[in-house]
């Protein structure tokens, strides 16, 4: 009688098991499967099984190879950085808009925001559905001289920027400093060697992509976050149904702490003489800049891209003017 009563409980535990579904999911990482980003999609793969998906995780180290293969089908879901995946989700690919998210603060809040039940249409769009968000870190611009803290003292220096960034490649142009075409997979070899001025990063690439080489003992980071950079979990719509789609947003969105942490923890292990500290006086000018610039990249304005998503543009001026309400773009006539 216990025995059978043990089988019984024994069966009962692996049924979810047996009747998990099984997704195939690209993961890119610079690292590859020892890097921190394809760690904690592994985390979050653990968690949705407990939501009947069981993720199948092949990693890359080259991330439009990663896309290229989840774009061929060989993959039922991407993890990769907004930057690439933007053309799948122009709503969510505009978090990573330039300036648009000057604290982990207004971050915290828009993710949190994105993950409710209510924001679930905006996570489907031409046949695609995000399942998640996690902080991968602000970018911060590298450079080779310390001079270089103001925007124009760029002009004329070679950028190394992503050649499939057009909002990137815009603001260089508009810097009239030299676009270098990049890549995920060579930028930091370029900023290293010389072969560019200034790269653009978040703060884990000074130890794991050597940019400190780069720095040398002239040049630094300069400290204001140029953009937001995130991890999004992509899949092909209907891979999953819209509840456990919504569970999936759920269990990226607990990971917040988790990855700020991490990219906290990045961010203090830079020494504090190679950050550049910008004066206060300076970066309202820098604000009002970049907000001209999202402008244009959202109108299609002065031979700009239109590449960011209106909707996100307005979400995202209201989580800055709720956190820093006497900034002069809150009542500007036009506003994003």
């Amino acid at each position: 009688m216990i025995r059978r009563s043990l089988t019984a409980l024994t069966l009962a535990a692996i049924a979810p098991l047996a009747s998990a579904q099984t997704v195939k999911m690209c993961v890119f990482d610079v690292i590859g499967a020892n890097g921190d980003m394809f760690n904690m999609v592994k985390d979050y793969a653990l968690e949705m099984k407990s939501h009947g998906v069981d993720f199948d995780l092949k990693p890359y180290t080259d991330e439009g190879v990663a896309v290229g293969d989840f774009n061929a089908g060989q993959c039922d879901a991407v993890a990769a950085t907004d930057l690439r995946t933007r053309p799948f989700n122009g709503f969510t690919g505009t978090v990573s808009a330039v300036g648009a998210l000057p604290t982990y603060d207004d971050l915290e809040t828009l993710l949190a925001t994105l993950a409710q039940a209510k924001a679930a249409p905006l996570m489907k769009q031409d046949g695609y559905e995000v399942l998640g968000i996690v902080p991968a870190g602000a970018g911060y611009l590298f450079v080779n001289d310390r001079s270089m803290d103001t925007a124009s003292a760029l002009a004329g220096k070679r950028m190394a920027t992503l050649d499939y960034q057009k909002d990137a490649i815009h603001m260089v142009n508009y810097l009239k400093a030299t676009v270098v075409p990049s890549d995920i997979t060579n930028f930091a070899g370029k900023f290293n060697n010389g072969s560019v001025d200034t790269a653009y990063a978040p703060a884990f690439a000074y130890e794991a992509l050597e940019l400190y080489k780069g720095i040398g003992s002239k040049g630094g980071i300069v400290d204001y976050p140029l953009a937001q950079l995130t991890i999004q979990v992509i899949a092909r719509e209907g891979v999953l149904d819209d509840q456990t789609a919504q569970a999936s947003r759920q269990v990226a969105w607990d990971m917040f702490p988790q990855a700020m942490n991490l990219i906290k923890k990045q961010e203090a292990a830079i020494p504090e003489e190679k950050w550049v500290r910008i004066p206060e006086k300076d970066i309202q000018g820098y604000q009002e800049m970049f907000r001209q610039n999202r402008i244009e990249m959202r109108d299609g304005l002065n031979g700009a891209p239109d590449v960011y998503h209106p909707k996100m543009l307005g979400l995202l001026s209201k989580i800055r003017c709720s956190s820093n309400p006497s900034a002069s773009e809150c009542t500007s006539e036009n506003r994003e």
